[in-house]
């Protein structure tokens, strides 16, 4: 069998598509080359418009297959970038912990999420370049912005590698829950059906 014919079987149980925001020059690309290929490159990569890779993992039980949109932070894009919030289900907002100006913008980039997305999406703020000595930015002042929007924050290095994968896999658990409890809200008889069983196992336990 031919890898593509291997690839087109690859079994998974849920898409999920994730999007990455922020100002330019605070390291999506990076962060997206990362987790996709375990690579950094040095210098400094412009996104033209919108990429996206495709990732694979498994959270808990379940096959999740993740793709994930990496989108250009410039202000001559962000009405391209709008296109690319349809379907998304998790988004991870970046900012360098070297520029203070990229932590100030996380609130411009809350409002266009507010406008074009549902305001149960799962959100994660991300300090990234953690690895830089420069840093003009304490966890004190990242942290107090997520508590405001009551959001998780992580502190990641692309270059080293620091917390990458831990923020994908968090994000993947948080849309798989959420997935998991709007599925039994919307079908009662299976929530009924759960707690039946628990009261089984409760009786037939001592």
């Amino acid at each position: 069998m031919s890898s593509l014919a291997k690839k087109a079987q690859d079994p998974y149980e849920q898409l999920i598509k994730i999007l990455l925001l922020g100002n330019s020059g605070v390291g999506k690309t990076q962060i997206l080359l990362r987790y996709s290929e375990n690579n950094f490159r040095t210098g400094y990569m412009c996104t033209i418009g919108v990429d996206f890779k495709i990732k694979k993992l498994q959270v808990d039980e379940k096959v999740v297959k993740m793709q994930i949109w990496d989108t250009a932070g410039q202000e001559r894009y962000q009405t391209l970038t709008q296109n690319f919030y349809k379907g998304a289900m998790g988004i991870l907002l970046v900012f360098a912990l070297n520029n203070k100006d990229s932590l100030k913008d996380i609130d411009k980039w809350m409002n266009q999420i507010k406008q074009h997305t549902n305001e149960n999406i799962i959100k994660v703020l991300i300090g990234n370049k953690a690895d830089i000595k420069e840093r003009c930015i304490s966890n004190e002042e990242a942290q107090s912005l997520a508590t405001k929007y009551g959001i998780p924050y992580f502190e990641t290095s692309a270059k080293d590698g620091t917390n990458i994968n831990e923020v994908f896999l968090q994000v993947a658990k948080l849309i798989k829950n959420q997935h998991q409890d709007q599925q039994l809200n919307s079908n009662p008889n299976k929530l009924l059906s759960i707690h039946q069983e628990e009261k089984k196992l409760d009786s037939s336990c001592c």
